[in-house]
């Protein structure tokens, strides 16, 4: 069949960098489609510092560009595309998108998951300086500073308690008056002397000249306006926010299995529920969302990939 893919990967960020390699170096006839920038959330962060090995260099833009020089290196192609539409069931998969039809198969989708954004004038431009949304990633930056983390789930509670490694003061900021993370992970965090608590409280704009320097709140139950500057030494706020993410699977919906919230599915293979199909990185459920976790799962889907089409299509070997 004329361009026949063994393995076509939806998403270019680490997971489907790290199947694409994986891949590749099977020899498989290996296809990354990608929508947009290529390597997902870790383009837009400075330093990745927690990935094992990565010293030198350390930026994100930089640890893609090895990620997909190696993958070129070994022969996989990519392409610039916004998939539209999949069919998954048959045995070659048919993946369409705006600019043309690509046939595989074994379909890997790696299309992550993206940070839930407040949407409050200054977080698009101070994001990267001064506004972030992982603490493992950036928490080390404001050792010594103050930074206020924005949320009142289970995630933004244990964030919060993680910077007070770092930062001299932490402030969670929550919109009701009341926490929805596990009780004790509250009483754990009130306990913690860096941590305040600032409730029935919204973001309503993110300021400052190159880096965030003060931010504006609402109090939701009396309307009050105020302000909080940084302090002069400082000169730079953090704001790390924390108000859920975003799986980029709404193109899946109805027909690979997942959760209420709308992440994949897989089991410890990255299969997922349509033979063929596995997923990858932070569109799938899991426990972490990290650069190394999200590597891991690229390797096993196209390794579990690639004993699928041996077995599955062996009579044409």
């Amino acid at each position: 069949m004329e361009n026949l893919y063994d393995l076509i990967i939806i998403g270019s960020g680490p997971a489907g960098l790290s199947a694409a390699l994986y891949g590749a170096r099977a020899k498989l006839k290996t296809l990354i489609i990608e929508k947009g920038k290529t390597g997902g959330q870790i383009v837009i962060t400075h330093e990745v510092a927690n990935y094992p090995g990565s010293i030198q260099d350390a930026s994100g833009p930089k640890l893609v560009a090895r990620m997909v020089e190696q993958c070129k290196e070994f022969g996989a192609e990519m392409v610039r595309d916004n998939v539209v539409s999949t069919d998954l069931d048959s045995n070659i998969k048919v993946v369409k998108g705006e600019k043309g039809e690509y046939r595989g198969k074994t379909v890997i989708v790696a299309t992550g998951a993206n940070p839930r954004k407040l949407d409050v004038p200054g977080e698009k431009e101070f994001t990267g300086k001064g506004v972030s949304y992982c603490a493992t990633c950036d928490g080390d930056f404001f050792t010594d500073l103050e930074v206020f983390v924005i949320g009142g789930g289970d995630s933004a509670v244990e964030e919060a308690m993680f910077l007070t490694k770092f930062a001299r003061k932490v402030t969670i900021v929550h919109r009701r008056d009341a926490f929805r993370c596990a009780k004790s992970v509250e009483e754990k965090a009130r306990q913690n002397p860096k941590i305040e608590f600032l409730l029935d409280t919204v973001i309503e704009e993110l300021k400052g000249d190159g880096v965030l320097e003060s931010i504006v709140f609402k109090n939701k139950k009396t309307g009050e306006i105020s302000e909080y500057v940084a302090d002069e030494d400082d000169g730079i706020l953090g704001a790390f926010v924390f108000v859920g993410l975003v799986p980029q699977t709404e193109l899946f919906k109805g027909k690979i299995d997942m959760d209420s919230a709308g992440y994949i599915i897989t089991d410890a293979d990255m299969k997922t529920n349509i033979d063929g199909v596995f997923a990858a990185g932070d569109c799938r459920v899991k426990s972490l969302r990290q650069v190394v976790t999200a590597t891991n799962d690229g390797a096993i889907a196209a390794v579990i990939a690639e004993k699928y089409i041996t077995e599955f299509f062996k009579e044409e070997q």
